[in-house]
């Protein structure tokens, strides 16, 4: 299976952001358009250039026809996926067979919400099963028996999920565009208003508008339009259930399989990576995921993270643009890992940029810890 992945046969050589925050009067494809036409302009296109679509819309269904209509395209290739946060990492993974094959030259994949403006408030267009409505087990209290579970099978403190917080604000002090970007102390973290048993505000995601795109094309084509591609060497998912209740269990995630896959494909190992881009609905996720992914042992999560390992300047720089913690998440955020691996790889980071990236690990969330995709992506130093 790994043999026949187009390692290196298809890059990202535009990313952009809009809107990320606040952004009243904006409609959810508005924000998409707006994102994605800055992206196209970077690289000297534009919409009639396009002629692969990859797109998943939080109030449409249909959004990869909605989409078209509305930028005044009709692509060859679409693929409206939907599997929660993590879809943009498939989207990036099947754009790649699509160019390699030729069946598209241009892969555009775009996503935009405008939740905090229109609702105030995490949308999800999960439904709870009948059997656990009566105990009204939302998202966060999903996470948060996950998080209990974690604390008491490994002897995680309450600091050790703050390490994670306060790691992202650091980074999301070092990027303009984040939406928190206030110093954050432990002592504060400690403080902060409590969501759902063991995890308080600081524990979760931020509630934010928003929209990003990137753009993909053939490795060769790539190389001539921007002087640093971020080029595909692996990607691979791995779903385990759908609801929290039907988790095989609360302290592994599907993530040792995509992570082993990924890594399988790309010809690479955990220690080879620069940065590592995650998907943080919550903090626990950040420890989950660094352990399912290799990058420490189960359950060595919270040893892995302390004394600011995760931070700037430390040994491994995590979600170096804030994460869904404090830099933005409109509703899903799988591709702004994308986005910002990207970045880095480019050396466009700005003041958050870390030295010498070639290698960058991005991992995509979905649901209650449900959908797992991981994207491995290498400067051309690293094919």
């Amino acid at each position: 299976m790994t043999d026949s992945f187009p390692r290196g046969k298809a890059a990202i050589v535009s990313g952009a952001t809009f809107g990320c925050g606040e952004a009243p009067g904006f409609a959810n494809i508005e924000l998409a358009a707006r994102a994605s036409q800055k992206a196209l302009a970077e690289i000297g296109l534009t919409f009639a250039d396009v002629d692969g679509l990859f797109i998943c819309l939080p109030d449409d269904l249909l959004s990869g026809l909605t989409f078209s209509e509305y930028v005044g395209i009709q692509p060859k290739v679409m693929d409206n996926n939907r599997i929660g946060g993590s879809s943009f990492l498939t989207h990036a993974m099947w754009a790649a067979y699509a160019i390699a094959s030729g069946q598209c030259e241009v892969a555009l994949i775009t996503y935009g919400s405008n939740q905090r403006s229109a609702a105030g408030k995490l949308i999800s267009v999960m439904k709870t099963p009948y059997y656990l409505a009566p105990y009204k087990a939302g998202i966060a209290s999903s996470y948060a028996l996950a998080a209990a579970r974690y604390m008491h099978e490994f002897g995680a403190t309450k600091e050790s999920f703050g390490e994670v917080a306060i790691a992202a604000r650091q980074w999301a002090q070092k990027n303009p565009d984040a939406f928190m970007r206030e110093p954050l102390t432990m002592e504060q973290y400690l403080a902060a208003r409590m969501v759902s048993t063991p995890l308080n505000v600081r524990d979760c995601c931020l509630v934010t508008d928003g929209a990003g795109a990137v753009v993909m094309m053939s490795a060769e084509r790539a190389r001539d339009t921007v002087k640093r591609p971020a080029f595909l060497l692996g990607a691979a998912g791995a779903t385990s259930h759908l609801d929290i209740a039907s988790m095989p269990s609360l302290t592994t995630t599907a993530a040792v399989d995509s992570g082993a896959r990924a890594f399988a494909m790309a010809g690479v190992k955990p220690a080879d990576i620069d940065v590592v881009q995650l998907y943080d609905a919550f903090t626990l996720n950040t420890m989950l995921f660094l352990e399912d992914l290799g990058f420490c042992k189960k359950g060595e999560g919270a040893d892995f993270v302390r004394g600011g390992r995760i931070a700037p300047g430390g040994e491994l720089p995590v979600n170096t643009n804030g994460g869904g913690l404090s830099f933005c998440h409109p509703g899903m955020y799988g591709l702004f890992t994308m986005i910002e691996a990207f970045a880095q790889i480019a050396g466009t980071a700005g003041e958050r940029q870390v030295k010498d990236v070639n290698l960058a690990l991005t991992h995509g969330n979905g649901g209650t810890l449900s959908s797992q995709v991981t994207a491995v992506f290498g400067s051309e130093e690293a094919l």
